[in-house]
């Protein structure tokens, strides 16, 4: 059976985009942060449900991804939790997402949060919304996986 908790190295994982959305393609982005957000994130102060990326003139940004004050920070020297954030991706990229996009129903999601190395990237993808059948019919392939699990598990038992 599947664990619910995400990979070691994985920060933040948005499960929420994966039901709601059909992931098309992926990218891997670095993360513009602050210092005290860079704290935060390593403290896996991140939530990213709500969160989605916009192509701005040529930019790619994050916005209402949710990072935590770092606690141990003074006030003044505390970051905005909601601020839209950069992320770095080579120009061919950044074309390639908007020609995307730019497609009826099409939309930029951040599945996860990790580090690689010392530096934090974003896992975006580009993705199609689900409709309520889809939905449904996703549940119950999981649910018949899991009971075909259960039955292959209970027969080697015996």
């Amino acid at each position: 059976m599947a664990s619910k908790k995400p990979p070691a190295g994985v920060v933040a994982d948005n499960r929420k985009a994966r039901h709601d959305y059909t992931i098309e393609e992926t990218f891997e982005a670095g993360l513009v942060l602050t210092g005290t957000e860079i704290k935060s994130v390593r403290a896996g102060k991140v939530n990213l449900r709500g969160s989605y990326a916009r192509v701005f003139r040529d930019e790619v940004f994050l916005y209402e991804a949710h990072i935590s004050p770092y606690e141990q920070s003074g006030t003044y020297f505390n970051h905005e939790p909601t601020r839209p954030r950069k992320l770095l991706l080579h120009r061919r990229e950044i074309r390639r997402i908007d020609g995307l996009i730019r497609q009826k129903g099409m939309t930029l999601v951040p599945l996860k949060i990790y580090f690689k190395g010392r530096r934090a990237k974003v896992e975006l993808g580009v993705a199609r919304g689900k409709k309520l059948y889809d939905k449904r019919e996703d549940i119950a392939k999981r649910d018949a996986q899991r009971d075909i699990e259960r039955v292959m598990k209970s027969r080697s038992r015996d």
